[in-house]
This record gives structure tokens, sequence and C-alpha cells, in this order.
């Protein structure tokens, strides 16, 4: 027994030694991919007690204050939303924290880029609290996600959009005849599975005998957008590629595709619903997935200043000379010191916050909400429109990038 305690103490004792370790080691450049870890963290943590806690949190009486007790999943569902809620105000914290920082003098530039044991403790401590907290703030949270989360995909068209005329503007800049032949069967691809899958769709959520005009409309609306996409791009006065044309027309058929699927379950048109109880292992590991990338994605883009993360006030060279000289060594210091920051650190947070809301959506399938009567409420209306006007405001960001040089010649874009 006393060597048993010795061992547990000494592997403690490791454990916190190689916690600090690796904290310590955390960089100023580093500190970005930390943050995707910790949210990396929370994925983890949430699929966990998704999968394990509900035999738990039946004994919690404030949790289970019901007459009868709900179904496993109700309890799966409430420990999703409870470790999202404790992300979400560990990020939004640091994002209300960090507004206004524009050079790294800013004593909040430390914060952000440091303390990240004292960091990992406070999240710790605020998903464990998240816990105590009643049924029916829980119930509120998950009703904001739905709309948080359309934020959060508003977020990744504008980051794909900035993906895709990247990818453009490299190959076409080889100006070689074997990268025009590559944007253009990476073009044809794009159309070939655009309108297969569109295909796929009049095939699964317009069954014949059944009224389904309104899947019909987000289908046929998609094709619309997807045509004129190629119509604004082609016309001689935009003269834009057609990659990001066709990469844009996949991913909104995409979004329609996600938007039809999260019908609720006995609506005669969703032609899915007798394939799976909630949401697919398939659907769910994509989406998680999608949902890192784009975080991490952001993380990365975030440290070149011509980025959407880029404070709108950030210069871009160093401060002035000193008034007094200084030695050499303190001269440098101080001009590291007055370096700009190279984008928004409150914008960074904010990307974290909204991709907490999203996961849990994702995790939860969308189409089940935790209600204070304790039943499963069908709210799968909701998420059908939330997806589809993010495939609409989708296609007005784009066509609106193609005008906007047009229609505003002496501004940059």
């Amino acid at each position: 027994m006393w060597a048993a305690s010795c061992l547990a103490s000494c592997c403690a004792a490791c454990a916190c030694d190689a916690c600090r370790t690796v904290v310590s080691g955390i960089s100023r450049r580093s500190a970005r991919i930390a943050y995707c870890g910790l949210f990396a963290l929370s994925l983890i943590v949430s699929w966990i007690l998704r999968e394990v806690a509900a035999p738990l949190m039946e004994k919690i009486p404030w949790i289970n204050s019901f007459h009868t007790t709900p179904n496993r999943e109700w309890f799966e569902t409430d420990a999703v939303l409870r470790v999202s809620l404790g992300n979400f105000l560990f990020f939004t914290i640091l994002a209300i924290l960090m507004i206004g920082v524009k050079n790294q003098k800013d004593p909040r530039d430390s914060m952000h880029h440091g303390g990240w044991m004292m960091k990992i403790i406070c999240w710790c401590l605020m998903v464990i609290f998240m816990f105590f907290l009643p049924n029916g703030i829980i119930s509120f949270y998950e009703t904001i996600s739905k709309f948080g989360s359309g934020l959060f995909l508003l977020v990744q068209v504008v980051l794909l959009l900035d993906f895709v005329h990247s990818w453009n503007d490299k190959w076409v800049g080889y100006d070689e005849q074997f990268w025009y032949v590559a944007l253009l069967v990476v073009s044809l691809v794009c159309y070939v599975a655009t309108f297969a899958f569109n295909g796929l769709l009049f095939h699964f959520f317009t069954p014949p005998g059944q009224d389904c005009g309104l899947n019909t409309f987000f289908i046929v609306m998609t094709l619309i957008l997807i045509f004129g996409f190629a119509v604004v791009t082609l016309h001689p006065s935009v003269g834009g590629s057609i990659l990001p044309a066709s990469v844009l027309s996949l991913y909104c058929t995409y979004l329609c595709y996600s938007a039809l699927a999260s019908e609720p379950r006995d609506y005669e048109c969703n032609g899915l619903h007798k394939h799976s109880k909630a949401v697919s292992s398939g659907t769910l590991a994509l989406g998680l997935l999608t949902t890192v990338l784009s975080v991490v994605y952001s993380a990365v883009r975030a440290g070149s200043s011509t980025t959407l993360l880029s404070p709108p006030s950030s210069p871009r060279a160093g401060a002035g000379k000193p008034l007094l000289p200084l030695d050499k060594v303190d001269e440098e210091e101080e001009k590291e010191r007055s370096k700009p920051v190279s984008y928004s650190y409150s914008f960074f947070h904010l990307i974290f916050s909204l991709a907490s809301m999203y996961s849990a959506m994702l995790l939860t399938g969308w189409s089940t909400s935790v209600g204070e009567s304790g039943k499963l409420v069908d709210v799968g209306w909701p998420s059908v429109w939330v997806r589809i006007v993010t495939g609409w405001a989708t296609a007005a960001l784009f066509i609106w990038s193609q005008i906007a040089p047009i229609l505003f010649p002496e501004r940059e874009f």
C-alpha cells in the first residue's frame, strides 16, 4: 500500500513537471497552435462525455430534476452543451480582454501568448462549473448556439474565399501551360461533382408521391446560384477565373445538402430519416474535421497582416525613434516591443467562441434540443434555415467579391 502511494506520488510529480515543461515551451509563434490544441481538447472531452457521462448525470439532482428521468440521449446532449458553454465563455472572456491591443508593448500581449498553466487551470474550472448550472441556462445557450453556428459558417465562407483566390493567384502566377491545364481540370472536377451531388439531392429529398416543393425550391435555388457564379465570373467586365466559382459551387451544394439532412426525422421529404437516428458517424466526423481545419487555418492565416484577422489600424512599420538615446541592447528590446501586432487577438478568440457553438451543434446532430421539460424537442427547421441562409450569404459574398472592383475602382479589394 505504501509502495503504491509512493508510486502514485512520483507519477503525479512527473506529470506536473512534464506539463510545466510543455507549457513553458510554448513560444510566441506557437501560441496560436496551442489555442488550437486547447480547442481540440474540448472536442475530445465533449465526445468522451457524450459516450460515458449519461449514467453519472442521471444521479445529479439539479440536472435530473424531472418527475420522469429523460432517456440517455437527453443526457448526452446536455453533457456536450455544458462543455461547449465552458469553452465558449473561456474564449469569449479572452476576446473581451484583448479588445484594443495594438502593439507588443501592451501588457495584454504577454497575457495572450503566455500564462498557459493558469489558462489551462481556468479552462478546466470553467468547464467543471458548467455542470453546476441549472437546465434553463443550458437550454438558452443551445438556442443561441444555432445562430452562433451560422456566424461561424460565414467566417468559414470568408476564409474559403481567401483560400480559393490565393490558390488561383498562385497557379496563375506560374504563367505556364501545365498550371492553366491544372486549373481547368480541377474546375471541371468540381463542376461534375456539383451537378452529380445535386442529382442525388433530387433523388433523396424529393421522393415521388410527396409534396416536397420546399426542398425542390432549395435545390433549384442552389442551381441558379451556381449558374450565376459562372455567368458573373466569365463576364468580360469581370474577367475572373473559373476555379473560385467551381469550388464555391461545390461548397454551396454541400450547404444545401447539410440543410436538407437537418430536416425533422418525421418529415416525409427527408429521404435520409430511415438511414440514421440523428446524425451519421461519417457526417459527424466530416463536420468535426472541417471545423478543426477551419480553426487551424484561421489561426495560421492570422500570422499575416493582410488577412481578415488584421486590426484595421495596425501599422506596417515599427514606432519612431525614442526621444532619449538607448543602449544597443535596450534599443533592440524597445524596437521589438514596439512592433505592432500582426493580427487582431480579440477577433482570433472570437473565432474559437463561435467554433465552440458550431462543434456543439455537430456533436448533438442539430436536430435535438435540451428542453426544460426533459424531453427531446425537434428543432430541425431552425437548423435548416441557418444553413440555407448561410449558403445564400456565401453566394452574395462571392458575387460581391467579383463585382466590387468594378463598382468601386478607386478602392483596393
